[in-house]
């Protein structure tokens, strides 16, 4: 029997229940060692493993195993399973041309199996990858092979994945995935861009790397970027949409934090918009969202324990993502 969404909205609303609630992560926040985080999270029926690390990998198999099994298309997942497989492609690349051991670095799940992928690549038929990747990925491959230049190689499958998350956004299916695309792919161009500024942009680079759409004014950006750092934030100050003028804002800070609050934005943006959401695609894609923001909560929990850093501290960083 087909799945409905009525039936698979009504299995996620169910298991939002189980995700860390507000005490669980005070808890988590109280704790002294990673050993005693993955105890605890061992304790919850999290995943399964010894460390931090191996709980978090399980949890996330089990995740995508569900959400296989209960999305009547599994396709609205497609521009997240688009990321990994540009990760995979670009690690199995360089660990080909450079004869080094990749396998522990490749993710799951992906739209092209990683088997097709490794032939694609090892014996350069990328007639077996996706319409989408095919020509880009043979770019990449002249690209590296020939002029050794990973940053070039990896901007044209950057390029090609970006442009298939548009088309994806595009098609209608939702109006949460067109907006949420969209300020990805403006956000991948603007670290781009201003990663160039800050290094020396490249005017060729960036008319290679960067992905022109509806209101977004590549070339002016490009002309800005050449100039240097001072020019091209003149230039994205121009920029009404996207909430471009508070990015800046965290730049001026530092790179860092500008980082954080285009993370915290797609947070947040997925938060509002897939809790209201009662029917279609939206609710599957919220939980997958809501478990990725779990998992970051407690990577972060993780990390300041490490470091030692105090817990007012982490709590800080965390109310960011959870206002």
């Amino acid at each position: 029997m087909a799945l409905s969404y009525e039936y698979s909205i009504g299995s996620v609303r169910a298991r939002e229940k189980n995700l860390l609630t507000r005490s669980d992560i005070e808890q988590l926040l109280s704790l002294k060692s990673e050993a005693e985080i993955a105890s605890m999270l061992s304790d919850k029926g999290y995943g399964e493993g010894k460390t931090v690390e191996e709980i978090l990998s399980s949890h996330t198999a089990q995740l995508w195993s569900y959400l296989r099994a209960t999305a009547p298309d599994f396709s609205i997942f497609d521009p997240f399973l688009i990321q990994n497989d540009v990760h995979n492609f670009k690690v199995i690349l360089k660990g080909t041309m450079a004869d080094r051991d990749y396998e522990h670095l490749l993710v799951t799940p992906s739209t092209v199996d990683i088997p097709v992928m490794k032939k694609a690549i090892e014996s350069r038929l990328m007639n077996l990858l996706p319409e989408w990747l095919r020509v880009n990925a043979d770019k990449a491959y002249e690209a590296l092979a020939h002029t050794g230049d990973a940053r070039r190689s990896d901007a044209y499958v950057d390029k090609a994945a970006m442009l298939e998350m548009l088309r994806i956004g595009d098609s209608g299916e939702s109006r949460f995935l067109e907006a949420y695309i969209k300020n990805f792919v403006f956000y991948c161009n603007i670290k781009t861009v201003l990663r160039a500024a800050r290094t020396g942009a490249n005017r060729e680079y960036l008319k290679r790397a960067l992905v022109r759409y509806e209101g977004f004014r590549k070339d002016a950006l490009i002309a800005a970027a050449v100039k240097g750092i001072d020019a091209l934030v003149t230039e994205l100050s121009k920029i009404p949409d996207y909430d471009c003028k508070k990015a800046l804002e965290a730049y001026k800070e530092s790179p860092s934090a500008f980082e954080r609050w285009v993370d915290n934005r797609l947070i947040l943006l997925a938060k509002e918009s897939c809790k209201r959401a009662g029917e279609g695609a939206e609710p599957l894609l919220g939980y997958y969202l809501g478990s990725e923001i779990e998992k970051k909560v407690i990577h972060i929990i993780q990390s300041g324990v490490r470091t030692k850093t105090d817990a007012d501290t982490i709590r800080e960083r965390l109310r960011e993502i959870y206002g």
